[in-house]
């Protein structure tokens, strides 16, 4: 019996092993490889039974050319590179990790948080610079009693809310998909942007939250709150998120993901006292990342086990697909 064939189309992990040891007890032939091109990753992959991809392009046009592909499971949880119609079509099944990284990605926010509220990296540099003087953060104002708005409440909204609450914040949130959570009182997004001195961002990317935040959002924002995207960066419209910086409506951000990753050196982001930005590393500490890359490749096992991933992205695809499941 021919063993199965996976590709890794791409991956910045810096090694494979825990993938290794997952298709190496499975018994399916391993191949990784760095591709972004559409046209690579058809000639590698045109006899592959699955893929697993970080940012490569599973676009229709590639789709229709991997006649043998079954599963296609992806290192994180936007699938936003990936066709999703033109998989199902077809019959593969989409899988991605959901909660890998839900303690990490809240950590992080409350990082940017903490540091734009203390000022803490304004401090730094002041101090660097040969300043020794705490008037340079005036204002700073007392976190209790103020809110804190929420957009996107699932696992990881609910990790900010438990986060944030014992300051003696109030916590709103967001979430078309979403009635209620815990820790959280559950409010339209016009009332959201109004009342919130903090927002952050956490929905996935779709096509309705593509520039989710816009110029007229920005506009909304009563009260000059403090926001931090960790979702992906397309949420947020640059262009008027500098705008609403340059014209005040906001106090300051804190940015993991971006539009362009990395960022232009040009870009008026790089140059704002008020903006700290990270490599989009939210995700990150050793042990997510160990059970990503484990997890991920058990999602492609599974369909050659018979078994359907923890989560499938593409439910439609479900009782109509190559594997049969």
């Amino acid at each position: 019996m021919k063993r199965p064939k996976v590709v890794i189309t791409d991956c910045d992990q810096g090694s494979i092993e825990e993938e290794k040891a997952v298709f190496s007890e499975f018994g399916a032939d391993l191949d990784l490889a760095q591709m972004v091109n559409e046209e690579e990753i058809v000639a590698r992959c045109y006899d592959a039974d699955g893929l697993i991809i970080q940012y490569a392009p599973i676009t229709r046009g590639v789709l229709e050319r991997l006649a043998r592909c079954k599963v296609i499971s992806r290192y994180g949880v936007g699938v936003d590179t990936i066709d999703l119609q033109a998989a199902t079509e077809f019959g593969v099944i989409v899988a991605n990790v959901l909660d890998y990284c839900v303690d990490e990605v809240s950590d992080q926010t409350l990082a940017l948080f903490l540091c734009l509220v203390r000022k803490v990296i304004l401090l730094d540099r002041s101090i660097r610079s040969g300043t020794w003087d705490f008037r340079v953060a005036i204002p700073i104002h007392r976190l209790n009693g103020m809110t804190y708005g929420i957009v996107g409440c699932g696992k990881i909204g609910q990790g900010i809310a438990r986060r944030v609450s014992v300051f003696g914040l109030r916590v709103i949130g967001y979430d078309p998909y979403l009635t209620e959570a815990p820790g959280i009182q559950m409010v339209p997004l016009e009332r959201l942007l109004a009342e919130s001195d903090f927002i952050s961002i956490h929905c996935s990317l779709t096509e309705s939250s593509h520039h989710l935040f816009r110029r007229d959002q920005f506009r909304m924002m009563g009260r000059k709150p403090l926001v931090m995207n960790l979702a992906r960066g397309a949420v947020v419209d640059e262009a008027a998120l500098i705008e609403a910086l340059e014209k005040g409506w906001i106090g300051g951000a804190g940015l993991d993901v971006l539009e362009t990753e990395p960022p232009d050196s040009e870009s008026p982001l790089m140059r704002r006292e008020d903006v700290i930005l990270t490599p989009h590393i939210g995700f990150y500490s050793e042990e997510s990342k160990s059970e990503l890359k484990r997890r991920t490749a058990e999602n492609v096992t599974s369909v050659f086990m018979g078994k359907l991933p923890d989560s499938v992205v593409n439910k439609e695809v479900v009782g109509r697909s190559r594997a049969g499941l």
